[in-house]
């Protein structure tokens, strides 16, 4: 039965927005975005140490927002294994590390997916959490579309471990809107569409290989040229204990399409400046956002 997703934006107090100083201010255009390519492993512990290693890379070369993989925390041996270590809303070892985390490099922090606790018992929802750089979560996306795929010898089938969910979420930050999504919703244009006009669209994700190196870029790029928009698409890329092979090749993407940074296969850090005054340029030249006609349903 197709999901009618609601969409929600979650603002930044415009309080803490006035505290940006005149520095800021005048190069408030200028914002500097990473993300994290991993190759999870099935302990939590040992995903979290490479994590914190990588984004401490990330800040220290200046950037503002860190954005990690699908499954930054737990790539397990079977599919059942994120239902074991989900945790309960607000509270657990993955959400502590993201608020500490966040907090301690002062950066806005956005957790790839961490498994919280769903209407099932065998189930997750897969949840994209924001952090803001005192460490507070402002923001939870969860995946809308769930993966399914059978071919050859490769079978996935989310639905049977993870609750989707039914809210499209843009959060206001201090850097821009930002749209939330995670990997197989990449497929989906009409999710991007309900977000609006956003500056800044993530994707975190672990694609397949054989999905990946067929429609990766080409997908990546599409939402951006379409939106006039940043993407933001971390990964996870490379061979996982399960057996499973990820494809990786994370990038930070331009309005227009040009790939500002890219990483093929992994533990690393991608990073790039977004221009916000070059995007609203690219949009006055060419305000295809204002053509639309075709209103969803």
């Amino acid at each position: 039965m197709p999901i009618t997703a609601r969409t929600k934006t979650v603002s930044f107090e415009k309080s803490n927005l006035a505290k940006l100083s005149k520095t800021d201010e005048a190069n408030s255009s200028l914002v500097k975005v990473a993300g994290i390519q991993m190759a999870s492993s099935p302990n939590v512990a040992s995903n979290l140490i490479e994590a914190e290693r990588l984004i401490a890379i990330a800040a220290e070369q200046g950037a503002n927002i860190v954005v990690l993989p699908e499954y930054f925390c737990i790539m397990g041996l079977k599919a059942l294994d994120k239902v074991a270590v989900r945790e309960k809303v607000g509270d657990g070892p993955i959400q502590r590390f993201l608020a500490k985390v966040a907090k301690k490099y002062k950066i806005w922090l956005i957790g790839g997916t961490v498994p919280l606790i769903s209407n099932y018992p065998s189930k997750v929802r897969n949840s994209c959490l924001v952090y803001n750089d005192k460490g507070v979560q402002v923001a939870r996306y969860d995946k809308i579309h769930l993966f399914g795929l059978d071919l050859g010898t490769e079978h996935y089938h989310e639905e049977n471990t993870i609750e989707s969910g039914n809210e499209v979420v843009v959060v206001e930050t201090p850097y821009g809107k930002i749209g939330l999504s995670v990997c197989y919703d990449l497929r989906f244009p009409e999710l991007y569409r309900a977000m609006g006009e956003v500056d800044m669209i993530v994707i975190p994700s672990a694609f397949t290989e054989t999905t990946g190196k067929a429609h990766w870029e080409s997908l990546i790029r599409a939402r951006a040229i379409e939106n006039l928009c940043y993407v933001i698409a971390p990964a996870q890329g490379g061979y996982h204990l399960s057996g499973r092979e990820t494809h990786g090749n994370s990038m930070i993407v331009d309005p227009w399409g040009v790939i500002l940074d890219r990483l093929p296969r992994g533990s690393g850090v991608v990073i790039a400046n977004i221009n916000r005054d070059y995007q609203k340029s690219l949009r006055q030249s060419l305000p295809a956002l204002k053509h639309k006609t075709i209103k969803a349903i």
